[in-house]
């Protein structure tokens, strides 16, 4: 028996079948990185066939302002006439919906899995089991939407007792990889701090995973292993975006410390007194800013690379 899990669930799960990649037999991290790429193909062949376009996942450090730089990306992209879907699979931080700018929140796709016992999901999801899904197919009471912005939210753990979050894991896996979305549409999912949403697969079929890094050991440290973990699912395009960064000595430090890991640096966004104070006051993050600005230039970086 090996040391890993199996990547699609076959022994727990009906969902699609095995795919013969060893992971379930892979002993060693080597083992483990070669039946990622078997993984990782099988997930591309997938996608091309389907037309997927981009899935960024917004991971980091808690506290470093994944949130808001999730919030602040989404704007850039919708001026930049793209369709655009936040994701919030964070089961613990509340708010992201307010700081979007929506006044309400939309039902959380956690709900799915109450209506019958043993977290089966009932006859009312069964458009979460199909092979292949579009924005149209999601119910309206889970989205909340105005104009091309579009918002889901998996869940949150509000109650003692309530057990663990894998559960939602599962949903934010399945549906991000079955998301069939269209050309001009872009999906950004602010996961869950640090690596465990990697350690469940939810990042799986993303194409991009961006690392926000604040001026920490911490934030370094974790970088280095989400670009570690990321490389073992087959994900090859992973760059950090530094924030909240006080000065320029500061800056190359940081650059330094992770050009020394082989991370890229996809750019640095300063302190922004209003940003801040928008996060503070659960706000809308809208409007022009200097933070703004520095993830503008960032994406138009990002978007020439596809």
């Amino acid at each position: 028996m090996g040391l890993f899990h199996c990547p699609f669930g076959v022994p727990y799960y009906d969902c699609e079948g095995c795919i013969d990649c060893g992971m379930c037999l892979a002993t060693t991290k080597e083992q483990m990185i070669e039946a990622s790429k078997i993984v990782r193909e099988h997930l591309r062949s997938k996608q091309k066939e389907n037309g997927v376009t981009k899935k960024i996942a917004v991971c980091g450090k808690g506290g470093a302002g994944k949130s808001t730089i999730v919030v602040l990306l989404a704007n850039v992209l919708l001026e930049e006439g793209f369709s655009i879907a936040v994701m919030d699979t964070d089961e613990s931080n509340p708010g992201l919906s307010r700081l979007c700018g929506f006044d309400r929140e939309p039902e959380p796709l956690m709900g799915l899995l109450r209506q019958v016992p043993e977290g089966q999901s009932g006859p009312d999801a069964a458009w979460l089991r199909k092979d292949r899904i579009a924005f149209e197919d999601v119910p309206p009471e889970y989205v909340v939407e105005e104009d091309k912005f579009k918002f889901l939210m998996v869940g949150k753990i509000e109650d003692p007792f309530q057990g663990c979050a894998c559960t939602m894991a599962d949903i934010t896996r399945d549906l991000v990889e079955r998301l069939d979305t269209k050309e001009n549409e872009i999906v950004v999912i602010d996961t869950e701090a640090g690596v465990e949403s990697f350690g469940r697969g939810v990042e799986r079929s993303v194409d991009t995973v961006l690392v926000i890094v604040e001026p920490s050991f911490q934030s370094i440290a974790l970088a280095e292993r989400i670009y570690y973990m990321a490389g073992g699912m087959g994900i090859s395009r992973v760059r950090t975006m530094l924030n909240k960064v006080g000065s320029e000595q500061s800056e190359q430090k940081m650059i330094d410390a992770l050009k020394k890991k082989n991370i890229a640096v996809l750019g640095t966004i300063g302190f922004d007194d209003e940003i801040n104070e928008a996060g503070f006051e659960g706000r809308a993050v809208g409007g022009e800013s200097k933070a703004k600005n520095d993830i503008r230039q960032m994406m138009k970086v990002l978007l020439e690379e596809s």
